[in-house]
């Protein structure tokens, strides 16, 4: 995907650099928390894991009293979230140890020096069935290949394309609907654009769609996968955790990426190769 000390729009080598280390925190993060986690802890366990991780590398949880309009200020250092809870998962969610078969979704998000790094893969607890499996195939081969889209030649239109394609027309899953990836910078966990995961179905449902991938864009992109269903719900209004509608399992996968003048650059480097099995 290029060197990110390439130029990319108006950001200086400098500002690269920042977004390129607070991702690799992220990263580094995932390999030590991944290589933790065993069947038997519990979220809460893996949770002040990751705090103490972060502590360690000298970044703080951007997660961590996060809040959304009338939502209550997020309780976890990171979103931890089980088998058919998509995203959002909090670690008093599940209060029982991990067990065979478990498919915990792990979001980690850090401030370093001020700048964000937000990136989220999915571990299995023990081997996977072949079908989990595929469903985990579906996320990285996804995001990997809508990675390669996100060039100034294209729009954000061409990333949907591409990750739609594969997931619903080559593996037959469902991506979810209404959650998609975001700009984020300094001290910003999310800003423009929005960037979802399939095409728009209606004039005005994705208003950034046709926007141009501008050099200097920082984005976390997310490819979020039902088994079954597109279809979420909540237990209760305002609360964090999102779960399948019909409790079909899913996955989540993402990266940081800059939209560097010569195409994509992947800030989050070496995501691709954490383990998909843990425990």
């Amino acid at each position: 995907m290029g060197s990110p000390m390439k130029t990319a729009g108006k950001m200086s080598a400098s500002e690269i650099a920042l977004a390129k280390d607070a991702a690799q925190k992220v990263v580094r993060t995932h390999e030590k928390v991944s290589s933790f986690m065993r069947m038997g802890m519990t979220l809460a366990q893996i949770d002040a894991e990751v705090a103490r991780v972060l502590a360690s590398l000298e970044c703080k949880s951007c997660f961590l009293h996060y809040r959304v309009g009338r939502s209550p200020a997020f309780p976890s250092h990171a979103c931890l979230s089980l088998n058919d809870c998509v995203v959002h998962g909090t670690a008093g969610f599940v209060a029982r140890p991990m067990q065979q078969g478990d498919l915990l979704k792990l979001d980690i998000g850090v401030e370093y020096k001020g700048m964000i790094g937000d990136a989220a893969w999915t571990y299995s607890f023990g081997q996977p069935t072949a079908a989990i499996k595929r469903l985990m195939e579906s996320g990285k081969v996804s995001l990997a290949r809508g990675v390669k889209e996100l060039h100034p030649k294209n729009s954000y239109l061409a990333w949907a394309r591409t990750v739609q394609k594969t997931v619903e027309e080559e593996y037959g899953y469902k991506l979810v609907r209404g959650l998609g990836g975001h700009g984020y910078g300094l001290k910003k966990l999310h800003k423009p654009p929005y960037i979802s995961n399939v095409v728009p179905t209606y004039p005005g449902e994705w208003p950034e769609a046709t926007q141009r991938c501008e050099p200097g864009t920082l984005i976390a992109v997310e490819p979020m996968i039902a088994v079954s269903t597109g279809e979420t719900k909540t237990l209760r209004a305002n609360d964090w955790p999102v779960l399948t509608k019909d409790g079909s399992m899913s996955v989540h996968y993402e990266h940081d990426v800059l939209i560097g003048d010569d195409g994509p650059i992947v800030l989050t480097e070496g995501m691709e190769n954490l383990p998909d099995v843990v425990g």
